[in-house]
């Protein structure tokens, strides 16, 4: 990927096209046998993975035991019979070759062994523990695998991915679901390794595309300093000028309000009508758990946006996170801040949304 350029994710919801209801069960029924089959060559490669980079400390082989990962073909002090990174392709291959397509089989292992690349550092010093993926792992595959089209009605868009016909679902799209696949169709976008996810029945796709960044008049030298707290979410000073986004009874208080709905609902599921064991019980509390998830998401997005927003009309091209160090490590002695107040969730979003316009991050 050039620097000039950044990759989005977009989840959009899709149903496999197909009339037939035996076919179509055809078609979950594979889906779902591939989501088994990814979960289980996951965590393989990544215990091969670290496996292989801790051989070195198997004391109880014995001491002529020469071990040197590279391919004894290229290196003569060398155990592995093939590269490393082919090492673990080698093993999926021997597993699952025939049950699933090998471009996912390569997608999973390109992506696994970057992944533990990234935190093998951490593994080494026991600061994190081995990745553990589970059964509602996405789908991987290579973005030349879907070919866009637009359907009979020219609102949606249909796809075939390894000979099963999918068409998307956009609905009263507010988002820029349907511009960006109106480039990609064209060719003014670069579709980049995606993924299927499968939610409760429901079939998502997980669209990468790589965009140009939005190029943007920023002055290195007009520098933002943001706080993030309980009060405000974001505090930021730009010069002379001072604002404030949100506040502690829009994003606080509504989330609790949330809680306690949900709590009360809690202690009134014992005397709820029989019938249909805990899903029947457990559904309105399902409920409140995804309402307040999607009310603090969207709430963040709010709040990083118009801080960008902010950033951008001054021509910061810095923007200073002050003291936040510190105030994380405040937030993990109070059980209502860890609980309530989303410094992870929103860090993340601001460092998103500045990339795009080419502000750089300073997290004091």
């Amino acid at each position: 990927m050039a620097a000039d350029t950044m990759v989005l994710t977009r989840k959009i919801q899709v149903f496999v096209d197909c009339d037939d209801k035996e076919k179509r069960s055809e078609y979950f029924k594979k889906l779902f046998e591939w989501q088994d089959l990814v979960f289980r060559a996951a965590n393989m490669v990544i215990t091969h993975q670290y496996v292989q980079e801790n051989l070195k400390d198997l004391i109880y082989l014995q001491d002529d035991v020469k071990i040197k990962l590279a391919d004894k073909a290229k290196d003569p002090e060398g155990v592995l019979n093939t590269s490393r990174m082919n090492t673990t392709y080698r093993v999926l291959s021997n597993y699952f070759k025939g049950r699933i397509p090998t471009d996912i089989l390569s997608q999973i292992n390109t992506a696994l062994i970057k992944y533990f690349q990234a935190d093998r550092l951490s593994y080494w010093k026991g600061e994190k523990s081995l990745r553990n993926y589970k059964k509602d792992m996405p789908i991987p595959f290579p973005g030349r695998r879907i070919n866009l089209s637009k359907d009979e009605n020219a609102r949606d868009f249909k796809f075939t991915l390894f000979k099963i016909p999918f068409r998307t679902y956009l609905g009263k799209d507010r988002s820029d679901k349907r511009v960006l696949l109106q480039r990609a169709l064209v060719g003014q976008i670069k579709v980049c390794s995606s993924a299927i996810k499968i939610v409760k029945g429901k079939i998502f796709l997980l669209l990468a595309l790589e965009l140009p960044k939005k190029i943007q008049e920023l002055k290195d030298n007009i520098i933002a300093e943001a706080s993030l707290s309980i009060e405000h979410p974001i505090a930021v000073t730009i010069g002379k000028e001072s604002f404030q986004i949100g506040n502690k009874e829009e994003f606080t208080y509504r989330r609790m309000a949330i809680q306690a709905a949900r709590h009360r609902l809690q202690k009134a599921a014992a005397f709820d009508k029989g019938g249909r064991g805990r899903k029947r019980k457990m559904k309105s509390l399902e409920h409140f758990n995804e309402k307040e998830k999607n009310y603090v998401d969207t709430k963040l997005h709010l709040y990083s946006r118009r801080l960008i927003e902010l950033c951008v009309k001054a021509q910061a091209g810095t923007l200073l996170l002050v003291n936040q160090s510190n105030k994380e490590e405040i937030a993990k002695g109070d059980k209502f801040l860890l609980r309530n107040w989303g410094y992870y969730g929103l860090i993340e979003k601001i460092k998103y949304k500045a990339k795009m316009v080419g502000i750089n991050i300073i997290i004091e």
